[in-house]
């Protein structure tokens, strides 16, 4: 395996300059680095933060994979609100191709199985986010896991370009929705633009409402999906190769496709940050 890897360098929970230098400190190659308020908020970032940012990249040897633009909420399935977050999507867009970075990730929502209005609001918000990423050549990345794979690729098979494309996280789909990662390598081949490297089990079936969000639908509370977790149901983030991802097959599938792209570490669970981003990128570098 020869892909490069990178952390998030929020994911230390130290800020943005720390985990720059906590990033360097693991020598890996990569960060990716959210862009959505703060410091790199597209629509407020300043000359010298950009040209710190330049300075602190060459001083831990480290590149941006991507930027992280998910703006929460529903995604994009409330069309009343979504001329704004297209609005503020292509700034980051953007911003990500003045860094050298031309890939966005972000979650979209969830893509209804039914081809009703709310598909149709999200697919003509993707259109437009689409078409503008293209003519940056850059990519608008969905994130794996809220729908099956193949109502995603069916999704994006309805778009004129790949301007949006995929972010693929494997313990997203073994978490939430039980999908086979190994087999949504190869359906999502065409869109594979980026990926995520996390683990985790499904302990019990999961409602991907009550993890991502739907408009109209009030979602369990964080504490409730705790306890969920806790007794044992609903799922749980693990160190990686703890967990149901079946990295070995999963990295196959990732070589077969040809995708050579940034290996992203992702640790969201457990209370030792950098502990954990350690033990996920040494098990990424002996491999």
């Amino acid at each position: 395996m020869h892909n490069p890897i990178g952390v998030i360098a929020d994911g230390f929970q130290q800020g943005l300059w720390d985990g720059l230098r906590l990033a360097g400190d693991l020598n890996v190659q990569g960060v990716q680095l959210y862009a959505v308020s703060g410091e790199m908020n597209p629509k407020t970032i300043t000359t010298d933060t950009k040209k710190r940012l330049k300075e602190e990249l060459q001083a831990n040897r480290l590149t941006i994979s991507a930027l992280c633009g998910d703006l929460g909420g529903h995604g994009f399935q409330d069309r009343s609100v979504n001329a704004e977050k297209i609005d503020t999507s292509k700034r980051i867009l953007e911003l990500a191709v003045e860094l050298g970075a031309p890939i966005v990730t972000t979650h979209i929502g969830i893509i209804p199985e039914e081809e009703n209005h709310v598909y149709q609001t999200m697919l003509e918000a993707c259109e437009e986010l689409g078409v503008f990423a293209s003519s940056l050549d850059a990519y608008f990345a969905v994130e794996t896991g809220p729908e099956p794979v193949d109502r995603l690729k069916s999704f994006l098979d309805q778009l004129s370009t790949n301007g949006v494309s995929v972010n693929f996280d494997p313990a997203n789909m073994v978490m939430v929705t039980g999908d086979d990662p190994v087999q949504g390598v190869y359906t999502l081949k065409d869109y594979i633009v980026h990926t995520h490297v996390k683990d985790g089990k499904k302990l019990g079936f999961v409602d991907p409402r009550n993890v991502y969000g739907k408009l109209g639908y009030e979602p369990m509370s964080h504490a409730a999906i705790a306890e969920m977790v806790e007794n044992g149901t609903g799922f749980r983030e693990t160190p990686l190769g703890k967990g149901s991802v079946p990295f070995d097959k999963y990295f196959q599938a990732l070589q077969d496709i040809g995708y050579d792209g940034y290996l992203i570490v992702e640790r969201e669970a457990g209370t030792n940050a950098l502990g954990n981003i350690k033990q996920a990128v040494q098990f990424l570098q002996d491999r």
